[in-house]
């Protein structure tokens, strides 16, 4: 019989960053699976207007599995897609390529009360200034 998987308790809430964000409700160790990154799984073609739509409104919610596939967050998405992108992560993402799961888990320890953030690493129009910290010349 195998262990339930705990994960550490999060919130959704204003965030200085961008719209809502997530945190820590207690300290997160280095390495911990934090959250899956649900939504609805689509092909890549029919993930590109989606995707057009939400950058249209300040938002990147779809996540590219791999060249094939995407999650959705906007469609059965929970509070990830809430996760705001940072230069500076304190989370990093493993995607399991067999169940086409997205985790986010955490890169060092992570305080009560920090935001969660991670790169984003997209490809797109690079439309979207980067708030991670001042002056920041990324865009996403």
């Amino acid at each position: 019989m195998s262990e339930a998987l705990v994960l550490p308790k999060i919130e959704r809430k204003q965030s200085r960053l961008h719209g809502y964000g997530v945190f820590a409700l207690e300290t997160i160790n280095k390495n911990k699976r934090i959250i899956d990154y649900a939504g609805e799984l689509i092909n890549n073609k029919r993930s590109e207007s989606r995707e057009d739509r939400y950058l249209s409104r300040g938002c990147i919610w779809v996540f590219r599995v791999n060249r094939n596939w995407s999650r959705d967050a906007a469609v059965g998405g929970n509070v990830a897609r809430f996760v705001n992108h940072s230069c500076r992560p304190n989370c990093w993402i493993e995607v399991d390529q067999k169940t086409k799961t997205i985790w986010i888990r955490a890169a060092k320890q992570i305080r009560k009360g920090q935001e969660l953030v991670y790169d984003y690493n997209t490809d797109g129009d690079k439309a979207i200034p980067c708030k991670c910290r001042p002056k920041c010349k990324t865009k996403l």
